[in-house]
């Protein structure tokens, strides 16, 4: 069982990031378990703290550890990745040495309810995720612009275009996690 872990970059209730990230596990082929991780929790990491681990520091670390990949869903928040999500990157990554996300093949999915559909904060994750030494799909590069119109009241994708783009993400990463399978 190849096991998923999908990390949403928004701490808000019932996201529009959330919500997507609902509909994407739902295309995952047998022999794939999706496991969303919490990222809400985490205190903003210190340095100092590197002496006197927190315990929820370590059940995070320990719960990245475990997975096989991570699909990260996020919004953008002025023109970058939300602050929670930048966050749980960094308690994942320390102290130095001792980083969790290595190798982890990864997925970005970007949205917003405009236009520019989280361009920056897909980009400005790539770059952190390139230091995590985390290989990411670079194609097909995954822009949900609008989503606010794509999601019903029930939280699903109306659109079927948009249903059949995420489909193809999904084969598409399930592809690539198997490349870079151990």
């Amino acid at each position: 069982m190849t096991k998923v872990g999908i990390v949403i970059g928004s701490i808000r209730n019932n996201s529009f990031s959330e919500q997507l990230a609902k509909n994407i596990v739902e295309f995952f082929p047998a022999g794939y378990e999706a496991e969303f991780i919490e990222i809400a929790d985490l205190p903003l990491y210190n340095q100092d703290s590197d002496d006197n681990i927190p315990e929820v520091y370590t059940t995070f670390r320990n719960t990245i550890k475990a997975l096989d990949a991570v699909i990260f869903v996020t919004p953008e928040h002025n023109r970058s990745i939300p602050a929670a999500l930048k966050n749980a990157l960094d308690v994942g990554s320390r102290p130095y040495g001792s980083n969790v996300w290595d190798g982890k093949p990864a997925l970005i999915v970007s949205q917003s309810p405009s236009n520019l559909s989280g361009f920056g904060a897909n980009h400005h994750l790539r770059q952190v995720l390139a230091f995590l030494n985390m290989p990411v799909v670079q194609q097909p590069e995954v822009y949900i612009a609008n989503v606010h119109e794509l999601l019903g009241e029930d939280g699903k994708i109306t659109n079927q275009d948009t249903v059949g783009f995420l489909q193809s993400i999904v084969e598409a990463y399930v592809a690539f996690v198997k490349r870079h399978e151990a």
